[in-house]
């Protein structure tokens, strides 16, 4: 079994390029992981590539920024290509087939822009205090409307 979940922040914003031929959205970006704090209380992050293919990579570069709080779902994969100077050259990746947009950009004072929750040194809930603005491609659902 091949699965990865992780939970961290945009190093940068997305880079979005669509492939060649058929024109396949395809948006790489990397995402700084949380480990269990080192001894002294000192904090330590992974920095871990992601790649995105189809209308979620479009979406991920549209709505997404560095900074902002993201879960993927998706696979561990390795590649290998050959360099300009002809050395053979391997990358490790998490191939994303999830990803859900979770929080704001963390502001200088440890919260989020959504207010606490989300990373910061508060734990009060996810209480936001504006919406995001999605576009018109998201339509909101009312909880109320759904069945279970």
């Amino acid at each position: 079994m091949n699965k990865v979940v992780l939970i961290g922040r945009l190093t940068k914003d997305p880079e979005l390029k669509f492939t060649p031929g058929n024109g396949t959205a395809v948006a790489t970006f990397s995402v700084a992981v949380d480990r269990k704090f080192k001894s002294e209380g000192q904090p330590t992050a992974d920095f871990i590539p992601i790649v995105v293919w189809g209308k979620q990579a479009e979406n991920t570069a549209n709505y997404m920024s560095k900074g902002r709080l993201i879960g993927i779902s998706g696979r561990i994969q390795t590649r290998s290509y050959e360099a300009k100077d002809g050395t053979r050259r391997y990358v490790t990746e998490i191939v994303a087939e999830e990803v859900q947009f979770l929080g704001g950009k963390q502001s200088s004072d440890g919260n989020n822009d959504f207010g606490g929750g989300f990373g910061g040194s508060s734990n009060t809930g996810a209480s936001f205090k504006k919406e995001p603005d999605y576009g018109n491609d998201v339509t909101p659902v009312d909880d109320d409307d759904i069945p279970f």
